[in-house]
């Protein structure tokens, strides 16, 4: 048997391959977006795990002159935050930054909204040819209708949908990682929900119900 040594792609995370974006985490959304408190921890779990991990974060503010600083919770005072009035991540900066990384193969994409920024940073990341990991329970909008379709429709186009816990599990691969323990102190505590299972009645349903049987 014939195989085709470009096999389509399973979505394997690896920790030499992968930056993580925080997208526009600031003060003003804060009493606006559905879930933020949880959003925000889990994507600072993610930021922790990528200080242990050495994966490098990118982080960018939405017109902060107006939407105010990237919120303490997130834990990224040390990062360079750069300004946008793009819906997109990938500004000339944030290209550049990537271009001095060494061109990441994966993107790991946490913060608001996900029908805007989210969005249109995942279409230009895959345009890219870059492979993108949502962190569906890091990821919200103001509305849970936007933010459950703004998933759907990025996984439709070839966007990979994951959880913080998935993440951080992906990476380490393995209980003998030097760098497990770290990372199963950032898992010690369940991630709250953040209302996804909403999401799974947007597709199909599976009922066991007959429909010719007599109520």
């Amino acid at each position: 048997m014939h195989f085709n040594n470009n096999m389509a792609n399973i979505g394997r995370l690896s920790t030499k391959d992968a930056v993580l974006f925080l997208c526009d985490m600031q003060e003003k959304f804060r009493p606006n977006i559905f879930q933020f408190t949880n959003i925000v921890s889990n994507a600072a779990r993610l930021l922790q795990a990528s200080r242990v991990l050495g994966i490098p974060p990118i982080l960018t503010e939405q017109y902060p002159k107006g939407l105010g600083p990237t919120v303490p919770e997130l834990g990224a005072e040390d990062l360079k935050a750069h300004t946008k009035t793009s819906f997109t991540m990938m500004i000339e900066e944030v290209e550049k930054e990537l271009q001095a990384l060494g061109n990441p193969k994966q993107a790991i994409l946490c913060g608001i909204e996900a029908h805007a920024c989210i969005a249109c940073t995942t279409y230009d990341l895959l345009e890219k040819g870059l492979e993108v990991h949502i962190v569906a329970d890091a990821v919200s909008s103001r509305s849970q209708t936007d933010r459950l379709f703004a998933l759907s429709r990025l996984k439709q186009s070839g966007a990979y949908l994951t959880t913080t816990e998935a993440v951080m599990l992906q990476l380490v691969q393995d209980a003998k990682h030097p760098n497990f323990k770290e990372i199963q102190k950032l898992l010690a505590h369940p991630s709250p929900d953040t209302g996804l299972l909403a999401f799974f009645s947007l597709g199909p349903r599976v009922t066991t119900e007959r429909p010719w049987t007599e109520k």
